[in-house]
């Protein structure tokens, strides 16, 4: 992955993480400044809040508010940092990318994975269901010294052309004497376009959107 996807990619993950703490941070000034005007209002005339305890409050109460004025900077920091890196990846788009997914993305008929060499594995099979559960291919690949790029037409078990969309495939390595052996895989396709959507950068392939994180490669 290239420097500025990576960039994008640990973006994304820091707009997330400072999108979560806002909320917490937020509750925390609210319920401790709920908390002082309470202390304050109920104290007894005759022994009021001793000056060293109100000071710390204070202080306590101005580091809460820095840190929520720190975090609101620093989203709008990272949103500018991400639309920098939307143009960035401009030049992904229309090319073969290879990226991690349990997804295939179908494109005009077509979609493929990338299969690992042979190792414990000899053979992988592969299984394409749609959103129903229903298996609309079924098969099995003999793995090779090199990684075996397996292509499917988009035809279900019964020839019939499917959709363009995002189908869920499941790869499951076989061994030579039938037993279960790990076959990590990869998803090839086409970009189409990048998108910010909910604090996080995503590459769009078809009608499949990942993380940058996910890329893992991009054809010439």
């Amino acid at each position: 992955m290239s420097a500025s996807l990576a960039t994008a990619a640990a973006a994304s993950q820091a707009v997330a993480n400072a999108n979560a703490q806002r909320p917490r941070l937020a509750g925390d000034f609210n319920t401790f400044l709920s908390l002082l005007t309470t202390q304050l209002r109920n104290q007894s005339p005759t022994e009021p809040l001793d000056a060293n305890q109100m000071t710390a409050q204070l202080v306590q109460f101005a580091s809460v508010e820095q840190l929520i004025s720190m975090n609101q900077n620093l989203d709008r920091l990272l949103a500018l940092e991400q639309v920098s890196q939307l143009t960035a990846a401009a030049p992904l788009m229309g090319r073969t990318v290879e990226v991690e997914s349990d997804r295939v993305a179908l494109q005009e008929g077509r979609a493929a994975l990338r299969l690992p060499t042979a190792g414990a594995a000899a053979s992988a099979r592969v299984v394409v269901t749609d959103e129903a559960g229903r298996t609309l291919n079924d098969r099995m690949v003999r793995l090779g010294s090199m990684p075996t790029t397996w292509r499917w037409d988009g035809r279900d078990m019964a020839g019939r052309q499917m959709p363009d969309g995002a189908y869920r495939v499941t790869v499951t390595g076989v061994t030579a004497g039938g037993g279960a052996a790990s076959a990590p895989f990869t998803v090839l396709g086409r970009a189409t376009s990048a998108e910010r959507a909910d604090g996080a950068l995503r590459l769009r392939i078809g009608a499949l959107a990942v993380g940058f994180d996910r890329l893992r490669g991009v054809a010439d």
